[in-house]
């Protein structure tokens, strides 16, 4: 179901109104094309268009994408759904569909394919598969226009497993080949990286996630300039060093520059840069939920602020297990440590995987004996089975040293559950109102207006509070500093 009426899409498009852009796409009729609401061609009669929820939406129906304002840019789409489904889609996002079938995927999150398909089909009315081919279809049209990689590792890189199929796919469904759409656009410029666009909905506080990531750069991976973000890979080709530098791009979206990485691993690093970014964010309804009450103020100083994510679920936490009770800088300094002793130990500068961490040996890194016990029980619950990816609380409480705290601000941080919300967190506590500590029930009872956005509650109070708020020490517990 459309979740905008058309009088809404009509609005939107007429004014190019960027606050929508990825929300829906315009399918003009007469032309057999589909554009995204800042198209900057000239607008459509509303007789001659109907309005589509998603590109693979409007492909379904035969239409093709706009070469002027080009659909695969547009910034992604979040829908409220049932947890089997909503995992799957994160999967499908980064690609795991070109490893695995339907039927592997959804056994992984305790589904079946029948499950995930009928649910895919009641709430956003396609097919897993349609989603799947859609995205292979827009990423390499994407790098058909802005790079200068072969067909051969264009069709590869979005998912294809020969040209052949790469190639009678674009035809079914551009009614053209690559090569055909290539020669019609001006040659890429010459780069030594691979640099892409990655739209966003504004407002955006690019400066304020950068300063966010600069304070918690860890060293050997991570470098925060004022206007680049950098991240070292422990990947690359022929063994050679890759990283990622993310910048402000023109207009509203970030720029991303890969170097050394193998073209089939873009879909997952795409799928990791937006997530840590927080590209596919819709704030409107975000601000009209907490732009009022006691969030008035803050919300209205920073508009634009996003939350900041993680790389991965497993960084994540060991951020917040290694943050437990010190401050910012000093587990960023033990983080540099551990990064520093992985790649002594097996050559590349990564934090450790799991079956890494579980054989390191951490003395000596300036842990405390508890939550050494906790990195290794982590490490022992992962080579166990435990997956992150779809870990419940229950597993995740029963790990010592990890406790309701660690949990929400995970979760939060993992950019997968945005009503996420850390209430016995002691700045949270200090921020609402000034003078006055709220307890962890009366906190929850206060946020319970903010649902389901109240993980971003969280990061506009965590904003306020380093803003104009002095540090608050931590005390015994769960961290109280977020990491």
């Amino acid at each position: 179901m459309l979740p905008l009426t058309p009088a809404q899409c009509r609005s939107a498009r007429l004014a190019r109104d960027a606050r929508f852009d990825g929300r829906f796409f315009t399918g003009v009729l007469t032309t057999g094309i589909y554009c995204r609401p800042v198209c900057p061609a000239r607008p459509p009669l509303e007789h001659n268009v109907r309005y589509f929820f998603s590109a693979a939406a409007a492909e379904l129906a035969g239409l093709r994408p706009c070469l002027r304002c080009r659909p695969e840019l547009a910034p992604g789409e979040r829908h409220p759904l049932p947890g089997a489904l909503s995992y799957v889609l994160h999967a499908i996002a980064r690609g795991d569909l070109a490893d695995m079938t339907l039927d592997e995927l959804a056994a992984r999150y305790g589904a079946t394919a029948r499950t995930v398909r009928r649910q895919c089909e009641q709430h956003l009315g396609l097919t897993p598969l349609k989603l799947e081919q859609t995205r292979r279809l827009l990423l390499a049209k994407q790098l058909l226009t802005d790079t200068q990689l072969s067909i051969t590792e264009v069709a590869f890189a979005a998912g294809f497993q020969s040209l052949r199929r790469f190639n009678d796919a674009w035809l079914h469904a551009y009614h053209l080949s690559p090569s055909a759409l290539r020669r019609s656009l001006a040659p890429a410029i010459p780069s030594d990286g691979l640099t892409l666009h990655l739209a966003y909905r504004p407002p955006y506080d690019f400066a304020a996630l950068l300063a966010f990531f600069r304070l918690r750069a860890i060293a050997g991976i991570e470098e925060v300039s004022s206007h680049c973000y950098v991240r070292h890979l422990p990947m690359g080709t022929r063994g050679n060093p890759a990283r990622l530098a993310v910048r402000q791009g023109e207009g509203h979206q970030l720029v991303v520059t890969f170097y050394g990485i193998h073209p089939h691993e873009l879909p997952l690093l795409l799928h990791k840069v937006r997530r840590q970014w927080d590209l596919d964010a819709d704030p409107a309804p975000i601000i009209a939920r907490l732009g009022t009450g006691l969030l008035a103020p803050q919300v209205a100083a920073a508009p634009g602020l996003r939350l900041p994510g993680g790389w991965d679920p497993l960084e994540v936490m060991l951020r917040a297990i290694i943050g437990q009770q010190i401050s910012v800088k000093g587990a960023i300094t033990i983080l540099g440590r551990l990064v520093a002793r992985r790649a002594a130990q097996w050559g590349a500068s990564a934090l450790p995987s799991g079956p890494e961490l579980l054989a390191m040996n951490l003395d000596g890194l300036g842990l405390p004996g508890s939550r050494v016990r906790t990195l290794k029980a982590l490490a022992e619950a992962l080579a166990g089975g435990l997956d992150l990816e779809t870990a419940s609380d229950t597993e995740l409480l029963a790990l010592p040293g990890i406790g309701p705290w660690t949990v929400a601000y995970w979760r939060l941080r993992c950019g997968v559950d945005p009503d996420a919300f850390p209430a016995s967190d002691l700045v949270l506590q200090k921020a609402l109102i000034p003078g006055t500590r709220l307890s962890t029930a009366a906190l929850t009872e206060r946020a319970e207006p903010w649902r389901p956005w109240r993980a971003y509650a969280a990061s506009w109070l965590w904003h306020g509070a380093a803003s104009g708020v002095p540090a608050t020490p931590s005390h015994k517990g769960d961290p109280h500093d977020p990491l």
